[in-house]
């Protein structure tokens, strides 16, 4: 695995709204359109690493939010029909310094490490009041929202894992998803998405 001063200088990037992958966490990419094979065969012929970043508007050429996350293709299975499904494993956070033009089709950027070099350091420990309030607003989106849950294995994994998991797959709003993203610490992450999850149980029970 990289370490944090191998980060590479360029960066492929797949700008996907609602779609992001947080250090310690996996995306499964289901890869169709002929830029994004590119972008994946390329990867994996070099370090095998892209960025996951937010379209931050619908133009044909969208706008890109600043911070993404970087995930290396931990696995990746190619389909009879073309496709290539790959497992995306969140490894660091970047800025975008500034896009350049690539030939393959996909973008590239220049990426700026630096500001995020906690993502390789050992988390600071999280309250176990802050976990258990986590879990148990979890609890009541996941039912207000009529899903389902494997709750032992929820709660064995540890805090940043169960963090970064549920911002992924959760219905969030993709504004809400990129500020989780931009967040500085794992403490701030959790108490952030606690009151997201907070505001939307309020949002529907004001709605009824």
């Amino acid at each position: 695995m990289q370490s944090f001063v191998q980060l590479p200088r360029l960066l492929p990037v797949f700008p996907l709204e609602n779609a992001i992958v947080l250090p310690g966490s996996r995306l499964p990419l289901n890869i169709f359109e002929p830029r994004y094979l590119n972008m994946v065969e390329d990867a994996l012929k070099t370090d095998h690493l892209i960025g996951m970043i937010q379209p931050s508007d619908n133009s044909r050429i969208p706008r890109l939010y600043q911070v993404g996350c970087a995930g290396r293709i931990t696995r990746f299975e190619e389909t009879q029909d073309g496709r290539i499904e790959i497992i995306l494993s969140g490894l660091c956070r970047f800025r975008i310094q500034e896009e350049i033009s690539c030939l393959r089709g996909y973008r590239m950027v220049k990426p700026e490490w630096k500001e995020f070099a906690q993502d390789f350091e050992e988390s600071e420990p999280v309250a176990e009041d802050d976990i258990q309030h986590m879990l148990s607003v979890l609890k009541s989106f996941m039912k207000c929202n009529g899903m389902d849950a494997d709750w032992n294995l929820l709660e064995r994994m540890s805090a940043s894992e169960l963090a970064s998991t549920m911002i992924s797959i959760l219905p969030l709003r993709s504004s809400d998803r990129q500020m989780l993203v931009e967040v500085e610490s794992l403490e701030d992450r959790i108490h952030a998405f606690t009151a997201i999850l907070n505001d939307c149980l309020d949002d529907r029970h004001n709605q009824h």
